[in-house]
């Protein structure tokens, strides 16, 4: 997703296993797929790195520095689509947790508040 014009995920790597069956997703996906994706994203680059043994992983690397990865284990050519689509649209930036509503020690000396008052 681009904020003020600028995409936010940089460099999208895509790691795979030759020969390993949880593989078989991402290798069809980068003989048929893959092509067509960069030619739609020419503002990201797209490194594809064969690590053999290991499961097909997706890692987003965004402009202000963070990377997300993304397990496609077992994942069909849809499922990978979605997973790329997903990464290239966040901004990366992480979840913030909000904080608690406010409580005070000194609760109000009207009391609470109900649906039942009759003013």
């Amino acid at each position: 997703m681009s904020l003020r014009g600028v995409w936010q995920l940089t460099n999208l790597t895509l790691h795979y296993c030759r020969i390993g069956g949880s593989s078989r997703g991402m290798r069809d996906f980068i003989e048929s797929e893959l092509p067509k994706f960069r030619e739609a994203n020419p503002q990201l680059n797209v490194k594809v790195k064969q690590k053999n043994g290991h499961h097909p992983v997706l890692y987003g690397e965004f402009v202000h520095g963070n990377t997300k990865e993304v397990t496609v284990r077992n994942e069909d050519i849809a499922e990978i689509q979605r997973q790329i689509n997903f990464l290239r649209n966040q901004y990366g930036m992480p979840v913030v947790k909000l904080k608690t509503r406010n409580r005070t020690k000194r609760p109000s000396i009207q009391g609470m508040w109900t649906p039942e008052l009759n003013l």
